[in-house]
């Protein structure tokens, strides 16, 4: 009889928190308007009942998709979240919990406190994942360059690089990431022979705050994706979208033109605006901006620049960028003639999985700054021809383990000057049978206006210990011709490859080559390189609502 009342007991309080649950719950439904690559809208009927940071479901789906952001009186604006999938015209839902008296289980009773248990699991289930989830991935390598020869002093150089990528610091708005590299030149005794001397490379650092879904701010040395041809900045850089548009401000520095280290003379600053596109059928984005800079106080260049890339029906890829110079001065005087600069276009189109062509086209103009080449203006601006080229090339994937391909460009000027023409070509087999391991076949023909030269090579690749142990060797032969004094020249390349995994994340690479040269003597190089990788990725930190 006992064992019946707590049975009883334990029905009529879980009785109690359905019934309770049924009549807090709300549900209301909306349908998604707008998807850019950055935010999802989605339209109510009414939103007054709902809370920013709250989220977002499909029906009967355990995990939320949609945190809010922000919201007016019939839209919401969210960020995704655990990589659903959305589309315009979904419809997702709201559980809205107007706040009534906590429910409280029976006490003193073993089975009831299980039952309490469960409860509050119940209950602490009404929480999100943060969208600032911490990820930190880097590389540190350390490589040595040996340079060995009879004929001339042996040459030896160490590089010591590292780069680190850390988003969201601690799950917080901040992120950082560097590019650094270190070149020591190692110099022997009793030698009077010239070395460089070492240098240490900054080629990025910066520190990077969100301050919301939708803005950023960025201080540091960085290249800015959506303005790629500008380069480095040093300085400040801030973005903000709206929708599907976005607009930014650049104000700092360029780096030194002959060391790239930090130079407080260089100037630059300006803006840019653009705009995403995001649907099934194209996904592209388009960027225009305007950027002066100085030299001591003066103007050395104003420009104006555009860029767009765009995916369409997922096969063909386009890609642009353009530079017009605004800015001309010659003596003391100046003017806003418009002068195209740069100019570079490529288009790839995939016709299936196995088969995809590029073909790609540059005209670049030299680039004048008025205050850096003072003395050399008239020169350069008489040297005003486009060096222009056309490159063309075509991937060929026949069956699964056959990769083949070639591509041809050219180099020319309408004065004929510094022309060329570069013919490549090549196959690999990524299975060979009954032997195993990867060959890869290159061939390469170039010709200049003083020299063609043929390159043939041969690669064998194979895995010596599974996921421990890989070697590759190779042949190398290289023909040159010079036009000049009708004289050739013959060289042979032999060299081998050993990777060893020594653990996760840490990697020793040795390389050797000889090189055999027709009436010469050998030359030989070493190179060994230790890399370390790592990557922390911290579970993300869970918001209660």
């Amino acid at each position: 009889m006992k064992k019946d009342f707590k049975i009883v007991q334990i029905l009529i309080f879980f009785f109690c928190l359905n019934a309770s649950g049924q009549e807090k719950n709300i549900i209301l439904t909306g349908k998604v308007s707008f998807v850019t690559s950055t935010n999802i809208y989605v339209k109510f009927n009414d939103t007054k009942h709902i809370k920013i940071g709250d989220t977002l479901k499909f029906l009967n789906q355990v995990k939320p998709c949609l945190v809010i952001i922000n919201k007016s009186s019939k839209s919401i604006v969210c960020s995704q979240i655990n990589n659903c999938a959305i589309k315009k015209g979904d419809e997702l839902f709201y559980y809205y919990k107007p706040k009534n008296k906590k429910i409280t289980p029976p006490k003193n009773d073993l089975v009831t406190r299980k039952s309490k248990n469960i409860f509050t699991k119940t209950i602490s289930k009404v929480e999100i994942l943060s969208d600032n989830k911490e990820f930190v991935r880097g590389k540190l390598s350390v490589a040595s360059y040996s340079n060995l020869s009879s004929n001339t002093i042996n040459k030896h150089k160490l590089m010591y690089r590292f780069s680190l990528n850390a988003n969201h610091i601690n799950n917080s708005k901040i992120s950082f990431e560097t590019y650094l590299n270190y070149r020591q030149y190692l110099k022997l005794k009793d030698t009077s022979i010239y070395l460089p001397e070492n240098k240490f490379s900054v080629y990025n650092f910066a520190l990077k705050y969100d301050v919301n879904p939708t803005m950023s701010l960025t201080i540091g040395r960085k290249i800015n994706n959506k303005t790629s041809s500008l380069g480095a900045i040093d300085g400040l850089q801030a973005e903000k979208i709206f929708g599907k548009n976005y607009v930014g401000i650049i104000a700092g520095f360029r780096p030194d033109i002959n060391d790239y280290n930090f130079n407080s003379n260089l100037l630059e600053f300006g803006g840019y605006v653009g705009r995403f596109i995001n649907t099934p059928k194209l996904n592209a984005q388009t960027t225009f901006g305007v950027l002066q800079q100085n030299n001591n106080g003066k103007i050395d260049r104003k420009y104006a620049y555009f860029q767009h890339s765009s995916t369409i029906l997922k096969k063909l890829n386009l890609f642009s960028s353009m530079e017009f110079d605004l800015y001309h001065k010659i003596d003391t005087i100046t003017s806003n003639k418009i002068r195209l600069t740069n100019l570079y276009a490529s288009a790839r189109y995939k016709f299936s999985r196995k088969v995809n062509l590029m073909v790609s086209y540059d005209s670049r103009k030299k680039i004048v700054y008025y205050e850096t080449f003072q003395t050399e203006i008239e020169r350069l601006l008489n040297d005003n021809e486009a060096r222009q080229g056309l490159r063309v090339r075509m991937n060929i994937k026949p069956s699964k383990f056959i990769n083949t391909g070639f591509s041809y460009s050219k180099r020319f000027q309408n004065s004929a000057q510094n022309k060329s023409t570069n013919i490549n070509s090549y196959l690999s087999i990524n299975r060979i049978p009954k032997i195993g391991g990867r060959l890869s076949i290159n061939y390469n023909k170039n010709t200049s206006s003083y020299l063609e030269s043929n390159i043939i090579s041969f690669r064998y690749s194979k895995e010596l210990i599974r996921r421990k142990l890989n070697a590759s060797f190779y042949l190398r032969i290289v023909d040159y011709n010079y036009f000049s004094d009708y004289t050739s020249n013959t060289q042979n390349y032999y060299g081998s490859n050993l990777s060893l995994q020594i653990s996760k994340g840490l990697k020793l690479n040795i390389y050797g080559e000889v090189s055999v040269v027709s009436g010469e003597k050998n030359n030989y190089r070493i190179n060994t390189a230790i890399v370390k990788r790592f990557k922390n990725k911290k579970k993300p930190k869970r918001i209660k609502l």
